[in-house]
């Protein structure tokens, strides 16, 4: 076991410098000078301009700027944010919770509904219940997130009036954050008002988020479910007479659940991806709207270290999930 964690964590090794190279370039690409976008609409001087441009170093060469930037990483220096002159590792570490409780509200979503319904199309399979979940599966797997994002907001905002447009947080509530997430602080609190507040502003932004994983989740699970359906064991137990419901959530559905929970681990860490349209349709104060904010604001410092840490979040969860199959199957250490 120790032998596969090391191998494992010395492939992160060539992953993590591909990345930190295109994050360097990528930012550099994009159209504009961030000296000239800091100053704003007052302009700058052109000696005024120099300065700033030694002061953030870009009158160097771009090697020595990667140089330059992967020595602060190195050392835990994300750099300071050209438009808010703060750390950014300090405004990662205070959007990224409002982040996390987006993705695992939408995740959620995506279980709740994504097995059942999974698991019913394959017992009623070739039915109209299989065509109708199965197609209704396909169409929210193709939709885009900004579309059905404002579909949602014109319906259930502007028509209806039951859920907020945007935000995180009626603006009435003032909250010193505990933990981050607005759902624990506000029942830590013991304030019932603010939690239904925040609640309510969760259900729109994780429902969009999570459409795409809940139809990956649903075809999975029918698919899994059809298989194991399909195993002797399954025909011996209904040759003894159990009912029907007893041989598929007692018998079938906890070895069909294996490739399914696969799934839904590797669904989990694409979900920032979806935050970013998400969190931008919704002005979900998170990771997100930072990072795209901050390319409109030719925010270099800002984009080129928040594509790090967020690439960087992703490669541990994936590999925390490799460990974990690694653990429950003996066979994936050998390998």
């Amino acid at each position: 076991m120790f032998r596969y964690v090391l191998k494992k964590l010395l492939l992160l090794l060539p992953t993590l410098f591909g990345i930190t190279v295109c994050a360097f370039m990528f930012v550099r690409l994009l159209p504009g000078d961030p000296i000239l976008a800091m100053a704003g609409e007052h302009g700058v001087t052109p000696e005024r301009y120099e300065v700033l441009k030694e002061q953030f170093g870009y009158n160097l060469p771009i090697w020595q700027q990667y140089l330059k930037y992967i020595v602060s990483i190195a050392h835990g220096d994300f750099g300071i944010s050209i438009a808010t002159k703060r750390p950014v590792i300090s405004e990662f570490t205070t959007l990224f919770p409002a982040t996390l409780e987006l993705s695992f509200a939408a995740m959620l979503f995506a279980v709740i509904v994504g097995v059942p319904v999974g698991i019913l199309a394959a017992v009623k399979r070739g039915q109209w219940l299989d065509h109708t979940v199965m197609g209704v599966a396909l169409v929210g797997y193709s939709m885009p997130i900004f579309w059905w994002g404002l579909l949602l907001i014109i319906l259930f905002s502007g028509q209806l009036g039951w859920t907020p447009v945007s935000g995180r947080i009626d603006l009435q509530f003032f909250l010193r954050p505990i933990t981050g997430f607005l759902l624990i602080d506000t029942l830590l609190m013991g304030k019932w008002d603010a939690f239904l507040s925040a609640a309510r502003h969760l259900i729109l932004p994780s429902i969009v988020l999570g459409t795409i994983p809940l139809a990956i989740i649903a075809r999975q699970t029918r698919s899994a479910v059809l298989e194991v359906l399909e195993e002797d064991y399954v025909r011996t137990a209904r040759a003894k007479g159990l009912t029907r419901l007893r041989v598929v959530w007692v018998h079938a559905l906890r070895n069909a659940l294996i490739p399914v929970v696969t799934t839904i681990g590797l669904q989990a860490s694409t979900l920032m991806a979806g935050a970013i349209l998400t969190e931008t349709i919704f002005s979900w104060p998170g990771i997100g709207k930072w990072m795209v904010d901050s390319i409109f604001k030719r925010d270099y410092v800002t984009v080129q270290s928040g594509l790090l840490l967020v690439s960087v979040i992703v490669m541990v969860f994936n590999v925390l999930i490799d460990f974990v199959y690694a653990a429950l199957n003996p066979r994936i250490r050998a390998t």
